[in-house]
């Protein structure tokens, strides 16, 4: 059975991380440094990603690998924009180990089934491409242009640690855990009884208001927002976030 490679940190309840598209383990250093002072941190590379680059998962599949690295523990959930919609698939199977999930800049996927169409096909058209070419430097350069990652310092975009990606494994993750490729999560989001907290930038105004979408069906589900943060909050603020986040946990 696949298992997905993991970097460990502090003692205590286990948090897993988990980072996002083109990103390793190694880029939630930045919350796992401040919770590994109180936890047991394990950052997990993903499929397609890092140490688990020959590992091939959807993203329910991917779900199912994140519990597994638990190994049995009782664990919390943190988990970034691809990392954040694995979280999020992971909550809405409440696996009995589950306690809290924090969701960073993650989306619920597209509730239309034309527009969630077109999003798969053209995440498979640059993972086509990406393929072809085999310029994984160049397709970071695209990649990071979108104005999703505006406000991201080019200090702390990571670019070393996403280099350390090929260009298969990341192929493969896009087509695999495209938000096109992923089932509408809203109806069973309004279902959970456990606790979720989503946490934007304020300046990542869709995924602002997607998430307080969010929040308006259930009370299990709560919005933290990041000041002057874009998409990438844990990394344009990562004291703020992980304030927040270490808040939320410990409440819990």
């Amino acid at each position: 059975m696949a298992s997905l490679a993991a970097v460990h940190a502090g003692e205590g309840p286990l948090v897993i991380l988990l980072h996002g598209f083109t990103q390793t383990a190694t880029s939630m250093a930045p919350l796992a440094e401040r919770l590994a002072t109180s936890r047991h941190v394990v950052a997990l590379d993903l499929p397609g990603h890092g140490g688990s680059t020959s590992v091939s998962a959807d993203l329910g599949g991917a779900a199912a690998l994140v519990v597994d690295a638990a190994d049995g523990e009782g664990f919390d959930l943190v988990g970034y924009s691809l990392g954040g919609r694995i979280a999020l698939h992971v909550a809405c199977a409440a696996p009995s180990g589950l306690g809290a999930t924090v969701a960073i800049s993650a989306s619920p996927g597209v509730a239309e089934i034309e527009a969630r169409h077109a999003r798969l096909a053209r995440d498979v058209a640059l993972a086509d491409a990406l393929e072809a070419d085999g310029d994984v430097d160049a397709f970071l350069s695209r990649w990071l242009a979108n104005p999703l990652f505006a406000t991201l310092p080019v200090d702390r975009a990571g670019l070393e640690d996403r280099r350390a990606n090929s260009a298969a494994g990341l192929a493969d993750s896009l087509r695999r855990c495209s938000v096109g490729a992923q089932r509408w999560l809203g109806d069973e989001l309004a279902a959970l009884d456990r606790p979720l907290l989503m946490v934007c930038g304020a300046r990542d105004d869709a995924f602002v208001a997607s998430a307080c979408a969010v929040a308006s069906t259930t009370r299990a589900v709560s919005v933290a927002i990041v000041p002057g943060a874009g998409h990438v909050a844990h990394l344009e603020r990562p004291d703020v976030t992980a304030r927040l986040v270490d808040a939320f946990l410990a409440a819990r």
